[in-house]
């Protein structure tokens, strides 16, 4: 039985989880850590956390203590988090993640989480979140209606992951489970890629146009809606950058190739059809 939850890393994801163990009527201690010392007291300020460590030791010693560690730090800080886990848990303990890529996850808990006398580790990712991060942002909503994948390291599955999967059904989020390389692949089509493109057209249009008045009086929705993205911190896709390189590459070089043959057409029937292609693709999602 769950009965304490450790989470690495307040900001938005991690005290959003908090919020929503607490709202969804979780009963045991939430401990965090974060390396911002404003984030992790915002987060208990707010009820997401019961208390928290000091420095990234006393987190290593609640973990031994946790029933349930979450990890919602960057990817490449997981993967760390995930090395020095392995030698304090054991497996009556469950360890699961929210980075944004798998398929190197899963492969590193494989290694370190395949053996009976070591911890569980359950792959996760929400796919919830907004363009700005912090503790002071989180909600107990956040989760509402998102669908959270997994992306099982092993076909076991123990009790206490199957109570975490239920916990996250109550925070009102639907699950999937998907094979990691296949996460990665699909993730940078309907997520990494999106991000890409708004990012580099906000950069475009800065380089373009800069503080010019025009740009505040004519853009509208339109703008606002394709560059919203571009408000996101590098610190927030760095490591998803370096984890899943191959896979939002290819997305990219593809776009570059639409928009080259949009731009060719820009005068032929061919236009047409690219229109409504992409009517058709938003009329299923309606």
């Amino acid at each position: 039985m769950i009965e304490r939850v450790l989470i690495v890393g307040t900001g938005l994801i991690g005290a959003s989880v908090g919020l929503s163990l607490r709202a969804s009527g979780f009963s045991g201690r939430i401990d965090g850590w974060d390396q911002s010392t404003l984030e992790v007291n915002a987060a208990v300020q707010m009820g997401a956390l019961d208390g928290a460590a000091g420095n990234q030791w006393g987190a290593m010693e609640l973990a031994r203590q946790a029933d349930v560690i979450v990890l919602a730090v960057p990817v490449l800080a997981i993967k760390d988090w995930m090395q020095g886990l392995a030698e304090v848990t054991g497996p009556d303990q469950l360890i699961t993640d929210v980075g944004s890529t798998k398929l190197e996850i899963v492969e590193l808990a494989r290694t370190l989480f395949g053996g009976q006398e070591k911890a569980v580790f359950l792959p996760g990712h929400p796919m919830a979140g907004k363009e700005s991060g912090g503790a002071m942002l989180a909600e107990a909503t956040l989760f509402n209606n998102a669908m959270w994948l997994f992306t099982p390291a092993s076909a076991e599955s123990s009790e206490l992951e199957k109570e975490w999967r239920s916990w996250v059904g109550f925070f009102g989020a639907r699950t999937m489970d998907m094979d990691p390389a296949r996460h990665d692949e699909m993730c940078a089509w309907v997520s990494h890629l999106p991000q890409m493109l708004s990012t580099a057209l906000a950069a475009l249009l800065e380089d373009r146009f800069g503080d010019a008045p025009e740009i505040a009086a004519i853009g509208g929705r339109a703008l606002r809606e394709t560059t919203r993205l571009g408000a996101s911190p590098y610190s927030m896709w760095r490591d998803v950058a370096l984890t899943n390189t191959t896979p939002i590459a290819d997305t990219l070089l593809a776009l570059e190739q639409r928009l080259a043959h949009v731009r060719e057409n820009l005068r032929t029937p061919e236009l047409r059809e690219e229109f409504s292609l992409a009517n058709k693709f938003r009329a299923r999602r309606q």
